[in-house]
């Protein structure tokens, strides 16, 4: 059973959440700003908050019909029988607790009494968490009206990269809106990969995400200028601050972002399109640690 729970947890997508903080976290560091407590608690934050997201989707998206046997994805684990709806819901409330708690102490670390800031951030915690539930689940969700990639950058992006910057500095300078840009993009691509991949069954679910409502060959356009505008807005952010040639670091990416969009346009069974969500995944988690390294050495 604890296998099944493992699944569903979906660990697969935790790199791409760290990868939001970590930009955060680089970008603090090389501003002089850095603390391994903070680093450390925004992390645990960050994992519980991503496995309640994965959870409720598997609890919404079978509810909603999404998740079928019609699905052409891999199958989730409460469509499959293995995880009941009850013990689901349960293990949603039991992460929105720990998801609450984690995130109340790391604002402490980074704030103490300074209840502006406290109240602030934990307001900004608390949609999060109805955002990351709402999702897929619920009576009306607000995946199936494809507003999905537009949470993902905001979420993944101003929300992660920001709030975690302040978190360290206490403050926060308008060129970091750039790097979010950067890895919010991303991770809405690793978004749309998935909906493209399950095109024709979130069709048949009234999922309206962004590749059925514009279909296949320009979600795959689409995927193309993601991907591009990420990248550009990094190149910008670097130019911008330039001081050192190991700044354009992350530029080591991109044969890694050209091979994810070709095969993106190529491949058309779900079979072969479902390794390069891990793949977009960890190169954009490769594109933080280079992108954070060349900021630093």
């Amino acid at each position: 059973m604890l296998m099944v729970w493992i699944a569903a947890f979906r660990l697969r997508t935790l790199p791409l959440a760290l990868a939001s903080i970590g930009m955060g976290a680089f970008l603090a560091a090389a501003d002089g700003f850095f603390s391994w407590p903070i680093f450390l608690w925004c992390a645990l934050t960050t994992v519980s908050l991503q496995i309640l997201s994965n959870l409720a989707n598997d609890y919404g998206d079978t509810v909603n019909g999404a998740d079928s046997e019609k699905r052409s994805g891999p199958s989730r684990t409460v469509q499959a029988g293995l995880i009941s709806l009850t013990a689901m819901r349960k293990a949603i409330a039991i992460f929105i607790v720990l998801t609450l708690a984690s995130g109340i102490y790391l604002l402490y670390l980074a704030f103490g009494l300074q209840w502006k800031a406290f109240l602030f951030f934990f307001g900004i915690g608390v949609v999060a968490i109805l955002a990351a539930v709402a999702y897929t689940a619920g009576r009306k969700p607000y995946g199936y009206i494809g507003l999905g990639d537009l949470s993902v950058l905001v979420f993944f992006g101003f929300v992660a990269v920001l709030g975690s910057y302040y978190l360290f500095a206490g403050s926060v300078r308008l060129d970091l809106v750039l790097p979010a840009i950067s890895i919010g993009l991303f991770s809405t691509g690793v978004l749309n990969v998935n909906n493209i991949r399950d095109i024709e069954s979130d069709m048949a679910a009234g999922k309206f995400s962004i590749p059925v409502r514009i279909g296949r060959p320009r979600a795959v356009k689409y995927h193309w200028l993601i991907l591009s505008s990420g990248l550009l807005a990094a190149l910008v952010y670097v130019i911008y601050n330039y001081h050192a040639p190991q700044q354009f670091l992350f530029l080591l990416v991109i044969p890694l972002l050209i091979r994810n969009a070709k095969a993106v346009g190529h491949k058309t069974e779900a079979g072969d399109l479902d390794p390069f969500l891990r793949q977009l995944a960890f190169t954009s988690l490769l594109f933080v640690l280079l992108f954070g390294l060349g900021q630093l050495i």
